[in-house]
């Protein structure tokens, strides 16, 4: 992907719609005249007396708890240095969003016009009687040092500047593990450290307190080695400025050197550094997004090294998200007047432990690996764990309570880690999951319909994303002009004509096998060949012979037109008597996967016990534990009708056939999301004391309007409809279709595709003539 196009979507991601990433959400009712004298005058007044009688009720009658503000002065933003507060503000807005999605933490972002550290700070302590909590971001060195100590020294919530700390407390973590692997004590090993800046000494001083030796440290910086007596640096480098030779270099201190730590510049870490360092090296190489050494360098250049990363795409990422949402979420909780040393030791002792514990399906499915168990490829956990919210806040919380900090105290562990897990969903990282899988592994996905700009953008952007290899089928020029009026690079991606002469060997050869398949249900040879021009019927032989892995079809169609070709050429999977239709919605309290919601109209209940069975089989292969709501107008037998009977007796065969599978009914929809009606009326459900995430309904009028309703009226995410059953994927596209919700189908057909054919061998020689000839088209732009 060019750089123009790359900025192209990064600024049209943040301009569409309503402009920016964040909006202020009310979280009361606010649609009578009552309600909003409440909200406003004259019922506010009962909360503001109360917080003057006592100051502490604020956390009580407002957001404050959970309030966060990032703040910024916009000196040091990223890798663009010092570039003003408002052009930081897209950062501010974006650290916002991970506050919010990996720990429901609210924020305000706040960027100010000030560089006087004295003046920032004076800013900053008026703003104590709105937040809960302040982080600091993207402030320069050294600048942020002193902002940080005097704001922690004067308020009394907590602060905390991330870019310091938070690399100190994952790299800490991550330290302890690979220490441990490597059977090496931390107060012997000697350090190198090249990058002096806010992180790298927030990492020594963390170090440090871990029991590393400050003598044992050589640190770098662009001026060189930080050596004794060198002039100009402040009182926390001076104590780490051990060496005593002035023209040190980086290639001589590594030699010997039993741990590198690397927040600098990309390449500065030859492989002759690595061999010279000690036995059984650690080697963290943080710089972002291209490191100090690659993976592949370091691990070639010897055997016995551990290596961590900032990257995602090789093991041992550090990744600071791995710890600020989790540490302010336990901090606000027990209303901590501080982020202290204790609380971050906790955060690093929990993510370490975390490292050692046998790691959740969810996870291993989205990293595409079987197993993931602690060692030199495992040493920290996956920023995609769901763990990390009820394993790092309650230990940052009881280390805030035993230090004196805390002005509130939790006495239910156990309720609290439920409450944490409550506030995310447990499952809703799904498509964040299916994502990663996606990128271990792309395969071929081909768009039957691909003269279509939605299309077009969306292929693009799997591409560039490295989630599938796009193929797409239509008229060249007609593509070509699409994509040239609309900014769209084609570099790389075949397109076919199934109607042009140059793939007519290709398509009779698809006939052929068609003409066999179809011979005996009405189908002549001649009609085969016509048959397979078009493009649905093409795309899905192409998946049939191997040619292809996935298809995306229905953007501009009626649906049965892509479900029958898909029925005819694909087939059903071995023992599937009818396929379904499943769609799926992303809501706070995790996804729902909703079924037969488009292919039967009527099913018996041996269908719908069925369809249950399909759709609980794409549930595990996401990793997420079924639980079926079987939905009727009645509950458990209180009428009699022919629907609730076909309901009831799905249920019963539903056991028969799968005893362990959570799934009860016949049930009204409101009893499969209000559990204390649940639990007072029908105790004896499967459902009584756990959160429903399937809904099987009794015909697909009542399965395709509960959908529409819900995506119109609820404003969710929702991806479908995905096809149950086929041998192989061929999905479909709801009309009118944005590109996001495309991507999101590619997405599944992806992981559909790496579930039904794990090892693929694609026609190597064929795909290269298919990427010739799409050079024609990037000519016709």
């Amino acid at each position: 992907m060019s750089k123009e196009l790359r900025k192209q979507q990064a600024l049209e991601y943040h301009s569409k719609g309503r402009p920016g990433k964040i909006e202020v959400v009310p979280t009361k009712e606010a649609k009578t005249q009552r309600d909003l004298s409440l909200a406003y005058s004259p019922g506010v007044a009962e909360p503001c007396k109360e917080i003057q009688r006592d100051v502490e009720a604020v956390y009580k009658y407002t957001a404050k708890g959970n309030l966060v503000a990032v703040i910024s002065n916009g000196t040091a933003v990223l890798g663009l240095g010092d570039i003003g507060p408002e052009a930081g503000k897209p950062v501010m807005e974006g650290k916002g969003v991970l506050f919010k999605v990996f720990a429901d933490i609210d924020v305000f972002d706040i960027e100010i016009n000030e560089k006087d550290p004295e003046k920032f700070v004076q800013i900053v302590k008026s703003l104590e009687p709105t937040f809960g909590g302040i982080n600091l971001e993207d402030i320069k060195a050294p600048e942020c040092f002193y902002i940080e100590k005097v704001l922690k020294e004067s308020m009394q919530i907590p602060v905390m500047h991330d870019d310091q700390h938070g690399t100190a407390i994952i790299t800490s973590a991550a330290l302890i593990n690979a220490l441990e692997l490597q059977a090496k004590k931390i107060d012997n090993v000697h350090f190198v450290v090249n990058g002096a800046g806010a992180a790298a000494m927030a990492c020594v001083q963390l170090y440090e307190a871990l029991g590393a030796k400050s003598h044992h440290f050589i640190l770098f910086d662009k001026e060189g080695v930080l050596y004794n007596g060198r002039p100009g640096l402040d009182e926390v480098k001076q104590r780490f400025a051990t060496t005593p030779k002035k023209e040190l270099t980086l290639a001589e201190a590594m030699q010997g050197a039993d741990v590198f730590i690397g927040l600098s510049a990309a390449d500065t870490v030859t492989r002759e550094m690595i061999k010279s360092m000690a036995k059984k090296p650690v080697v963290f190489a943080l710089a972002n997004p291209d490191p100090e050494i690659t993976w592949e360098a370091a691990t070639a250049s010897r055997k016995d090294i551990i290596i961590a990363t900032g990257r995602s795409d090789y093991p041992n990422q550090v990744n600071n998200v791995l710890g600020f949402p989790y540490i302010f979420r336990g901090a606000l909780d027990v209303r901590a007047t501080q982020i202290n040393e204790a609380m971050k030791m906790a955060a690093v002792k929990a993510l370490a432990d975390l490292a050692k514990t046998p790691v959740p399906d969810i996870v291993t499915l989205a990293y595409g690996e079987k197993n993931m168990v602690f060692g030199p490829h495992y040493i920290i956990p996956k920023p995609l764990d769901p763990r990390l919210i009820s394993t790092i806040s309650p230990a940052v919380a009881k280390a805030a309570m035993e230090s004196g900090v805390a002005k509130h105290t939790i006495e239910d562990w156990e309720k609290y880690k439920i409450e944490l897990d409550g506030r995310l969903g447990n499952d809703n990282q799904l498509f964040r999951v299916i994502g990663s899988k996606a990128r271990q592994d792309p395969r071929r996905v081909v768009f039957a319909e691909a003269d279509n700009v939605k299309i077009l953008k969306a292929a693009q952007i799997v591409l560039d994303e490295n989630i599938a290899y796009p193929i797409l089928l239509g008229e060249e020029k007609k593509i070509a002009k699409i994509a040239r009026e609309n900014g769209i690079d084609l570099e790389g991606i075949p397109v076919i004509d199934p109607r042009s002469e140059e793939w007519d060997k290709t398509r009779h050869e698809y006939a052929a096998l068609y003409f066999k398949k179809r011979q005996r249900r009405g189908i002549n040879s001649y009609e085969a060949s016509k048959i397979m021009k078009d493009r649905i019927r093409f795309a899905c032989m192409m998946v049939n012979t191997g040619d292809a892995d996935a298809v995306i079809g229905g953007l501009t169609r009626n649906y049965p037109e892509t479900v029958r070709p898909a029925l005819e050429i694909v087939g059903t999977e071995k023992g599937v008597k009818k396929i379904a239709g499943m769609y799926i919605i992303v809501t706070k309290r995790g996804p729902l996967f909703l079924a037969d919601t488009t292919v039967n109209f009527n099913p018996t209940s041996e269908e719908l016990a069925d369809i249950t069975l399909m759709v609980a089989k794409e549930v595990r292969n996401f990793g997420i534990v079924p639980r079926v709501a079987l939905l009727s107008y009645s509950n458990f037998g209180s009428s009699n009708t022919a629907e609730a009977i076909l309901v009831r007796k799905a249920r019963e065969l539903l056991k028969e056939r799968s005893p362990d599978l959570i799934a009860d009914g016949e049930m009204q929809g409101i009893l499969a999301f209000n559990k204390d009606i649940l639990k007072e009326n029908y105790p004896f459900s499967e459902l009584a004391d756990t959160d429903v995430n399937i809904l099987i309904f009794p015909n697909l009028s009542a399965g395709n309007i509960a959908y529409n309703l819900l995506q119109e009226l609820g404003g969710f995410d929702t991806i479908g409809p995905v096809l149950l059953g086929l041998a192989k994927p061929v999905h479909v596209l709801q009309l009118g279709s944005s590109v996001r919700s495309i991507v999101n189908m590619v997405l599944i057909a992806v992981a559909d595709a790496q579930q039904k054919c794990p090892e693929r061998k694609p026609d190597a020689d064929k795909e290269q003539r298919w990427w010739k000839k799409s050079k024609k088209v990037n000519e016709l732009m």
